[in-house]
């Protein structure tokens, strides 16, 4: 199985970035954990802070994978363009985030990604990608 990961802005920053929300662990030592834990998938990986870039990843990427795990960070409540690649795509996408968004500022309550995500999943740290790809390691979607 071929899943895609591809996180947004400021998500590069992850083990030092406002860790009392985001935690202490980088991005990449969880990748590691992740390709070990499901041997059967393999990973590609993307992050970018720039709008058009993440749009790009979802292009190359839906076309050519049985799924994408997107955190786009704050452009999931922005950005109308991020939308309308998923909705452009093929691959199923599972809108995912570290914190729970909902229970956050007001400007956090509102994500375009959403309404055109096959599924969404917050609030349990980097754990929130772990049960994106058992999800799609499952076939639920």
């Amino acid at each position: 199985m071929k899943l895609s990961i591809i996180n947004g802005p400021n998500l590069n920053l992850l083990g030092k970035r406002e860790t009392n929300i985001y935690g202490n662990q980088d991005f990449d030592v969880f990748l590691k954990k992740l390709k070990s834990d499901f041997k059967s998938c393999s990973f590609s990986y993307f992050q970018s802070n720039i709008e058009g870039e993440l749009i790009g990843a979802i292009q190359k990427f839906g076309f050519d994978c049985d799924g994408i795990i997107l955190n786009a960070g704050a452009y999931t409540h922005t950005s109308i363009g991020i939308a309308d690649a998923i909705k452009a795509v093929e691959s199923p996408v599972i809108e995912v985030h570290i914190s729970n968004t909902a229970s956050r500022e007001d400007y956090r309550h509102k994500s375009f990604i959403t309404p055109v995500a096959s599924g969404l999943i917050m609030g349990f740290g980097l754990m929130s990608y772990y049960l994106a790809v058992q999800s799609f390691v499952n076939k639920s979607l």
